[in-house]
């Protein structure tokens, strides 16, 4: 549990997150392949790949590679602040940053609490443009404006992204370029720097920045590299931008999956190999966190098919096709489930409420195959800190050891599961 908070901790952007994943997956001997370079991919191999620093493949060959993937693919960025270019504002002599809102968060919880800017910069070297992360070894802070000067805050507050949400930066009037080192560009932004922590008398819940969606991030990743010996090739992808829909190089509205795939299929060099033989009998698990009842708006949930924490693995649908589950691919989540004795429940969201959505509909464009989406249930998504149950995420990890571990042989709606 520590090697996840640390990972939580750390990553504060999406840049972080694939290179501290990049680091472990060195440390446990697997290659780095690079998109630009053929690859040379053997049975028992272990490999990764990464796209723009912020998107990560890693796979594991087990025996007969062209006969399907098991995947498992979550997103690595959260909501947070985005800086601009020319990005500061000053009110007297007090320096703000302009920055605007990357995806849908809970804007009031970034209040009074400690950011820090992280992300990458690109520099200049002697005619090389070089992208390099970075992270601030100093903290920023948005203030609240008192209540006295706005007495219905707690009534009614809305914060406008131009004007209220700016950090507060400093007095001492140093230029933002000659802070950075003079980069010719950046990708930065202001995350949550608060702490992960334990609570509860029990010390059953687990608050942090970026639960959503890092917690499924390390899990796959552990149970990625957990095993040895298992049938086909064994996925695991971090992918970016699902939090502003995807629909970017690095995230799951691209060609990485699908390609990554194809590429791995060519590699075994054999005339049966092909890729969308290997798809057919496949199956992606969209992994993302789902909503826990909250204990003090019960009402929120679904009447009979409400997640909780503790609860195990929750299993996600939708009739809008939000959550890709159906019938087929929730039977056999369950099956896996049920023989590893691992805890799991049903989610749905409220018939007259808005669903958020995962990255699952959006790949399974690109490469389609069966799927089911799960996540552990959390409070407070998108809220610069989140709240997960420490029990759950035990019941992840084993829940995604069983399926890397597992067989299938899926023959349009019959599915053997071994």
């Amino acid at each position: 549990m520590k090697e996840l908070l640390q990972y939580l901790e750390t990553s504060y952007t999406a840049y972080q997150a694939v290179e501290n994943a990049r680091e472990l997956l060195l440390s446990l001997g697997f290659a780095e392949l690079k998109e630009s370079d053929i690859w040379d991919i053997s049975a028992g191999g272990k490999y990764f790949v990464v796209r723009n620093g912020s998107a990560l493949i890693a796979f594991a060959v087990g025996k007969e590679r062209g006969r399907g993937f098991k995947i498992v693919a979550s997103h690595t960025d959260s909501p947070c602040l985005k800086v601009k270019e020319n990005p500061i504002a000053t009110t007297d002599k007090f320096q703000r940053l302009n920055v605007e809102p990357y995806g849908g968060g809970i804007w009031h919880t970034f209040f009074d609490r400690k950011l820090r800017l992280a992300g990458r910069l690109v520099k200049e070297d002697n005619g090389v443009l070089r992208a390099e992360n970075y992270v601030s070894d100093f903290t920023v802070v948005i203030p609240s404006l008192a209540i006295h000067m706005q007495r219905d805050v707690n009534e009614k507050f809305a914060p406008d992204p131009q004007v209220d949400l700016l950090p507060l930066l400093g007095m001492s009037g140093k230029e933002f370029g000659v802070l950075l080192g003079n980069p010719v560009s950046y990708d930065l932004y202001a995350v949550c720097a608060e702490t992960p922590f334990v609570f509860g008398y029990g010390e059953e819940f687990i608050s942090s920045p970026r639960v959503d969606d890092l917690v499924s991030v390390y899990a796959s990743l552990r149970a990625l590299t957990a095993g040895d010996s298992f049938p086909g090739v064994n996925v695991a992808a971090f992918l970016d931008n699902e939090e502003i829909g995807s629909r970017t190089r690095q995230g799951a509205g691209s060609d990485f999956l699908k390609n990554t795939l194809e590429r791995i299929v060519c590699s075994a060099r054999a005339p049966e190999a092909n890729l969308q033989r290997a798809l057919a009998n496949s199956f992606l698990i969209s992994l993302d966190n789902a909503h826990s009842l909250h204990p003090n708006r019960p009402e929120k949930c679904d009447i009979t098919n409400r997640a909780v924490m503790g609860g195990g693995i929750a299993i996600k649908n939708h009739a809008g096709g939000a959550y890709t589950t159906d019938a087929l691919s929730s039977a056999v989540i369950k099956t896996l489930l049920e023989r590893a004795g691992v805890k799991y429940q049903t989610f749905f969201n409220r018939s007259d409420m808005r669903s958020g959505g995962t990255l699952g509909a959006i790949a399974l464009g690109q490469t389609g195959m069966l799927s089911a989406d799960l996540g552990i249930a959390q409070l407070a998504m998108h809220s610069a800190v989140e709240t997960f149950a420490a029990s759950d995420y035990g019941e992840l990890l084993k829940g995604l050891q069983a399926f890397y571990a597992a067989e299938l042989d899926i023959d349009g709606t019959e599915i053997k599961i071994f």
